[in-house]
């Protein structure tokens, strides 16, 4: 923490208020961290010390004797002065009572301009030492924090580093020791993460003591999941399910802070068994890759087009293409021009691997093939958009990337009524004015469905998938139709670019891979190569159907606003505690 002392002041000023300590700061049952020195200096700092404080005498008796001093004296020097100027006797001779005389006067001089303007003086000086403290205090504790309204948090320092590590970390803040090699120096990536994480409180005058370092494997993400830890942040996971999908029942992981989305999920899911389970297809399976290439005319771009649509030359492409791994194979290539720049979509199969570095290795090769028929062709760069990834696109929505898949279930009307607590007609008519007229209006691009990336952000978070996927993932038409003479309802969800895998990335992780064991799809198929992803994209789809058909019914049945707040506000004391907001 750091401290604000100001020049000492003849008027004492009174201290401004401390910012209050939030109790819940300190972790479990640990002791607060001991006080620091700032905090000595306040309970060991004398009061503020006076002027007067200084003289032998009472401060009335020292005002009288320079005051009756300093004009008894001046009276006496203009008197000999003037006899001095009337006898002709020159100026700069002076007697020793004469000189005396001078000495007084210019002491008691020195004592008055003291008296009556010390304090006006030490009140500039005062005032422009806090100001200094003020913009030390800002400076030292982070650049960036200068605008902040707020105090910064105490800074709690729980275990005392080794002396080894304490070097380090201000070598770390020196910059002596660029902080992204602490894990290369080391050969310890745990104790490389506590270092960066000390430096970092130091550095920010901010505490993060709230964020997990203990229990955590970090030497599973280096070199592939994530750079400079320092922690890792905790997400409840529940489970909705089971979920019978195709004759079989999964129990469905959703790591989540959102109330009410797991039971709502779960609730889909019961009304789904009751009535027989749901079943999917898988339409598509090819993840893509699209660069940009540029020639000097329009023409010559679009003999490169010609060029990779031709039938005559896919099973040349495609033997450069798969030479990038034993999974890869290329399944199609579309090109489209725009002037004189050519965007390439390649799709191919990857296995149980997501497949986004596969497809790039073998676009890469395919490239450097192309090179030696169109040697004026200029790559701009591996990734032109066209592709698309994570970013909502009318190209994924159309033509699908990674798993397309189509999930169904015929819904009893006894269960609609009973267990979703609505009725088909209400739901049929919800669905075409809500899912689809509504989001037409809005002009939606793959969005014509009610929470579709609610339940695959939450899946894709404890599966360890890319949460950033969750953008071209979540595209979903969800269909309701009344049917048996109105009786019963038929709900589809058809969601064309699912994107996941169950090897590679987060998926090694040990929670995430936990996961993905509880799903049955942990790893690589030994089946069949990619036979564990589709099934992964499969249970996706299903649990978004559950998602869709509970809150559908919710809104239909005027319970969305109740059930929230049931499930999604806490009724716990949290005055004193850290909070947080969700959107």
């Amino acid at each position: 923490m750091v401290g604000l002392i100001s020049l000492v002041s003849l008027t004492p000023r009174r201290r401004p208020p401390k910012p209050p300590v939030n109790p819940n700061r300190f972790l479990d049952n640990r002791s607060p961290p001991p006080p620091s020195d700032d905090d000595d200096i306040d309970r060991n700092r004398s009061p503020r010390p006076k002027a007067s404080d200084a003289l032998p005498l009472p401060l009335y008796l020292t005002n009288a004797v320079f005051f009756t001093l300093f004009f008894s004296v001046a009276y006496y020097l203009l008197h000999r002065w003037r006899d001095k100027i009337r006898y002709n006797t020159p100026l700069h001779v002076v007697t020793i009572t004469e000189l005396g005389a001078i000495v007084a006067l210019i002491a008691s001089f020195i004592y008055l301009l003291g008296f009556f303007g010390i304090d006006f003086v030490q009140s500039f000086i005062s005032r422009a030492d806090s100001n200094d403290s003020d913009r030390d205090y800002l400076v030292n504790e982070d650049h960036r924090l200068a605008t902040c309204p707020t105090p910064s948090p105490i800074v709690a320092k729980l275990d005392p580093l080794p002396e080894e590590d304490e070097e380090i970390v201000k070598s770390v803040l020196d910059g002596a020791i660029p902080s992204y090699s602490l894990e290369s120096r080391l050969g310890d990536c745990k104790r490389a993460a506590s270092i960066r994480r000390e430096a970092l409180q130091r550095l920010t005058g901010r505490s993060i003591e709230g964020l997990p370092l203990d229990g955590f494997d970090y030497d599973s993400i280096l070199g592939q999941c994530c750079e400079m830890p320092v922690g890792y942040v905790q997400i409840p996971v529940g489970i909705a399910g089971p979920l019978l999908l195709d004759g079989y029942e999964y129990s469905v992981p959703m790591a989540t802070t959102e109330g009410c989305l797991v039971a709502s999920t779960n609730r889909g899911c019961k009304a789904m068994y009751v009535s027989g389970g749901a079943t999917s297809t898988v339409l598509k399976d090819g993840m893509t890759r699209a660069p940009v290439v540029r020639f000097a005319s329009a023409r010559r771009a679009s003999e490169l087009k010609f060029f990779l649509e031709s039938p005559e030359n896919f099973e040349t492409l495609a033997v450069v293409f798969n030479r990038s791994s034993r999974f890869a194979r290329l399944q199609s290539v579309m090109c489209t021009l725009a002037g004189k720049n050519a965007y390439v979509r390649f799709s191919c199969s990857t296995g149980d691997a997501m497949g986004m570095n596969m497809v790039s290795k073998g676009v890469q090769n395919v490239l450097e093939f192309l090179t030696e028929d169109f040697p004026d062709m200029d790559v701009i760069g591996i990734s032109g958009n066209f592709c698309s990834d994570k970013k909502p696109a009318a190209v994924n929505w159309i033509e699908g990337r990674g798993k397309s898949v189509v999930c169904e279930a015929v819904i009893r009307g006894e269960t609609v009524n009973k267990v979703l607590k609505t009725s088909v007609a209400s739901l049929v008519e919800l669905n075409m004015l809500k899912n689809l007229t509504g989001s037409a209006i809005a002009g939606s691009l793959g969005g014509f469905n009610a929470h579709a990336s609610n339940i695959v952000s939450a899946v894709f978070l404890a599966t360890g998938q890319d949460p950033a996927q969750n953008v071209e993932s979540s595209q979903c038409i969800t269909m309701m139709e009344a049917i048996n003479d109105g009786k019963d309802i038929h709900i589809s969800v058809t969601m064309p670019s699912i994107e996941v895998g169950t090897v590679g990335g987060g998926t090694q992780l040990a929670s995430q891979s936990a996961c993905l064991n509880l799903l049955g799809v942990k790893g690589a198929s030994k089946e069949a190569p990619g036979m564990n992803s589709r099934r992964l994209a499969t249970i996706v789809a299903g649990a978004v159907l559950a998602g869709e058909l509970s809150l559908m019914s919710a809104i239909a049945a005027g319970q969305l606003v109740k059930s929230h707040m049931k499930y999604n506000r806490s009724s716990r004391d949290i005055t004193g505690a850290t909070t947080t907001t969700t959107t």
